[in-house]
C-alpha cells in the first residue's frame, strides 16, 4: 500500500515531550516566574518561530533571549545521559524496508543532536528541519519535501505524528497518517488512524503485518 514512511521525531520516534516540558517549567522558574502547564502543552508541534511568538504574547515582560538559554540549557542537561525512543520504535524500524524519513519543527542543530543522542542517526535517508522549509507545520511543506527527497509521490507515503499540528501537515500534504498521541489526546480529525503505540499503528494501517 506504501513506498515510503515519514516519521516526526519528537514525541514520535524520541521521548522528547516531557523532558522538553520540565525544561520549560525550569526555564521560566529561572526568570522568576511560574507557568500553567496547559501553556506549555499548547506548544507541543509548534516550530520555534511560533513557539516564540506565543511565549512573547503571553509573557511580554520577558527576557526572552535569557529565557530560551536556560530552556537551551536545562533541556541539554536532562538529555546528557542520552535520550529515550518511544515504544515500539526499534522494532519497527526492523521491520521497515521501506525508504523513510524524518520531518520534523526541530531546527537543524536540535535535530541532529536529537539524533545523536538517541542513536537513531544512522537509520533516516533525509532529515526535514525548520530551515529547510518556508512555512512550518502545520502546512504540508515538511512532508512535502520528505517525499520529495525521497522520490515518492505523497499519496503513496505514510506519516507517524504525535501531536495535531503534525498530523494537520500530514495530512494538508495528501499522506495517510498514523497519529500515535504523546503528551495530549488526539482528536482524530487529521488522522487515518489513531493507535496506542507505533507498532499498533503500522498493523493498523497496513504497512506491517497484523
Amino acid at each position: 500500500m506504501f513506498d515510503a514512511v515519514i516519521f516526526d521525531l519528537d514525541g514520535t520516534l524520541v521521548d522528547t515531550e516531557r523532558l522538553t516540558h520540565a525544561a520549560g517549567i525550569e526555564a521560566f522558574a529561572r526568570q522568576g516566574m511560574a507557568v500553567d502547564p496547559a501553556f506549555l502543552h499548547g506548544l507541543v508541534g509548534k516550530d520555534d518561530v511560533t513557539g516564540a511568538g506565543l511565549i512573547r504574547a503571553a509573557f511580554p515582560d520577558m527576557d526572552l533571549q535569557a529565557f530560551d538559554a536556560d530552556w537551551v540549557a536545562v533541556l541539554d542537561r536532562l538529555m546528557t545521559d542520552g535520550l529515550p525512543l518511544k515504544s515500539g520504535v526499534p522494532e519497527l524500524l526492523a521491520m521497515l524496508a521501506h525508504p523513510r524519513a524524518i520531518a520534523t519543527s526541530s531546527n537543524r542543530r536540535q535535530a541532529e543532536k536529537k539524533l545523536a543522542r538517541s542513536g537513531l542517526a544512522a537509520q533516516f535517508a533525509h532529515v526535514i528541519v525548520l530551515e529547510d522549509v518556508a512555512r512550518a507545520k502545520p502546512a504540508p511543506d515538511p512532508y512535502l519535501l520528505a517525499a520529495a527527497r525521497l522520490g515518492v509521490p505523497p499519496a503513496r507515503c505514510v506519516a507517524f505524528e504525535d501531536s495535531e499540528t503534525g498530523a494537520a501537515s500530514a495530512r494538508a500534504a495528501g499522506m495517510t497518517v498514523v497519529q500515535v498521541p504523546d503528551l495530549l489526546p488526539a482528536t482524530g480529525r487529521h488522522a487515518d488512524l489513531v493507535a496506542p503505540d507505533l507498532l499498533s499503528g503500522a498493523r493498523g494501517i497496513g504497512l506491517i503485518p497484523g
